[in-house]
């Protein structure tokens, strides 16, 4: 039997390397399509989300309240007035926070109960109180997919063959002999002389949505969490949810869209104005399909495009994944761009801490159309940790010089950096990143364009990435610069240009726009 320590590292190291093998691929759409997204509109009650600026949180992470170096829900709660007063933001998605055996909690025993290293069910109110007093909107990862094979549920269904419980996973008495859709290890695991699937891996059991009762369930389990107050789910690795064959047939299923179609359905029967964002690791065709199950989805092929364009100067793929987007996207859907989560490497990593760039990929998630997410400690450069594993990936925040994560001994290392990539030291310096991320959540505060309008991307130079947000009142200018070197271009559009952000050395001189190096600008055109 595999043992708890082993069991984050067989599953996130999977799904990591499983994430990182398709990014490039995400955004080789070469889809003909129109230069302009229609500011589509989903359900009224919904619209809230649409502009509205997200934060991903490992409370593991995040801050310890009782020196036993693990995060908690009391120091998170402690850290709210950070979150909406210094930072801006209007959302958090909090990682998994159900009763698990691994750290990271993506196999859970028990939906119902707080993780009891995080604190109690009690401590998970009393935060979610003090965000929505504080007008912060909470959502929850929700894994659907599969359990812990240590789950109450699994055990049963292993027992016997006779067991009530048997049908909630999938059973075979021979070996299919599948293999993980993305290549790689058996999807079937032999217990008790028989097999089960699990595609993700021996720790990680499927559940069998073909089986009324385990629908019934995990949707109470949804209803449940919504009437405790959570304003929506993430949907952990939805499109594996029903498999149909080997290979391609484990994944994007049309029974696959038909459950979620479904849970969607009882969600916004249980509270109208709950939003659900999906993981849907695909190319930007088939990201499409997933909107019209009543989702939000993660833009794994933009976040992809965006830190490849921002790392090599160049905007072409930005451009074209944007007008892939406009091509496929269904009209009232909202995108959820992000830069990078808990599977990838650091964006400060990955972009070899350079302050010019960290804040090129700042400027351009923030500009988009959509409810952007950033992923805790990317506002300050935090980098991924000491070691390869996974963990590194998920270090704890760094809120002083020191760490300041922790009185006691932190569960994981400090990534490197610490020292000057931390709260403490950026959030009093106008020039930090941490006050550039800030400065562009209220830019984006400030226009009703920014939050809500179309999208048009517009040609030009490759190092230029430039668009137009519309919202039919407001009408603006969105330039980025991501080469090393200063551009000048004429001003795109007709219209007398008024700055909402500029970065320092930003300039426009009648018709003439000049940017610095990796700098930005933002402006109302009247």
């Amino acid at each position: 039997m595999e043992s708890t320590f082993r069991i984050p590292r067989a599953y996130t190291g999977l799904r990591a390397a499983f994430v990182a093998a398709l990014l490039p691929l995400l955004s080789c759409s070469t889809t003909a399509a129109p230069v302009r997204q229609r500011a589509v509109r989903p359900a009224p009650n919904q619209e809230w989300a649409r502009g509205a600026v997200f934060y991903e949180i490992f409370v593991r992470s995040f801050a310890d309240s009782d020196g036993d170096g693990i995060g908690d829900f009391n120091g998170l709660t402690s850290k709210l007035d950070y979150l909406r007063n210094d930072l801006g933001v209007d959302g958090i998605w909090l990682m998994p926070v159900f009763q698990s055996p691994s750290y990271h909690g993506y196999d859970t025993t028990d939906y119902e109960t707080i993780e009891k290293d995080y604190g109690t069910n009690a401590d998970f109110h009393r935060f979610l109180e003090e965000a929505h007093r504080r007008g912060i909107r909470v959502i929850l990862d929700f894994v659907m997919n599969h359990t812990s094979s240590q789950h109450p549920w699994f055990i049963d269904s292993a027992s016997s063959s006779t067991s009530p419980k048997r049908d909630w996973y999938v059973w075979s008495a021979t070996n299919p002999g599948w293999t993980q859709p993305w290549g790689g290890d058996p999807t079937w695991h032999l217990k008790n002389n028989a097999y089960y699937y699990g595609v993700f891996w021996s720790g990680m059991p499927d559940l069998n949505y073909r089986t009324p009762a385990v629908k019934a369930e995990m949707f109470r389990l949804g209803r449940y969490w919504l009437t405790q107050g959570a304003d929506g789910f993430r949907l952990d690795a939805t499109r594996y949810l029903v498999e149909d064959g080997p290979g391609p047939g484990q994944a994007d299923t049309p029974e696959t869209h038909q459950v979620l179609k479904e849970f969607a359905a009882d969600v916004q029967r249980t509270k109208p104005d709950a939003i659900l964002v999906a993981e849907n690791t695909v190319d930007t065709p088939t990201l499409a399909t997933y909107y019209a199950d009543g989702l939000m989805n993660f833009n794994f092929p933009l976040a992809s495009a965006i830190v490849d364009g921002v790392n090599n100067g160049n905007a072409s793929r930005i451009r074209t994944t944007l007008r892939d987007m406009i091509a496929a996207y269904p009209p009232r859907i909202i995108d959820a761009p992000f830069l990078t989560n808990h599977d990838h490497t650091r964006i400060a990593t990955q972009l070899n801490k350079d302050s010019r760039k960290l804040r090129n990929a700042a400027a351009v998630l923030l500009t988009l159309p959509g409810t952007p997410f950033i992923y805790y400690g990317e506002e300050v450069g935090l980098q991924n940790g000491p070691t390869p594993a996974d963990e590194s990936k998920r270090t704890p925040m760094p809120w002083t010089p020191t760490g300041g994560f922790t009185t006691g001994t932190p569960w994981f290392a400090y990534a490197p950096g610490v020292a000057t990539a931390n709260v403490a030291s950026e959030i009093n310096d106008p020039q930090s990143l941490l006050s550039y991320y800030r400065n562009w959540i209220a830019a984006r505060k400030r226009s009703v364009a920014l939050l809500k309008g179309d999208i048009t991307p517009l040609e030009t130079s490759s190092q230029i990435l430039a668009f137009t947000r519309d919202s039919g009142d407001e009408h603006v200018l969105v330039i980025h610069n991501l080469g090393d070197s200063s551009a000048s271009l004429t001003l795109p559009v007709n219209g007398l240009p008024e700055a909402i952000l500029e970065d320092s050395g930003v300039s426009i001189t009648g018709s003439n726009i000049s940017l610095p190096a990796r700098s930005s600008g933002v402006w109302r055109i009247r």
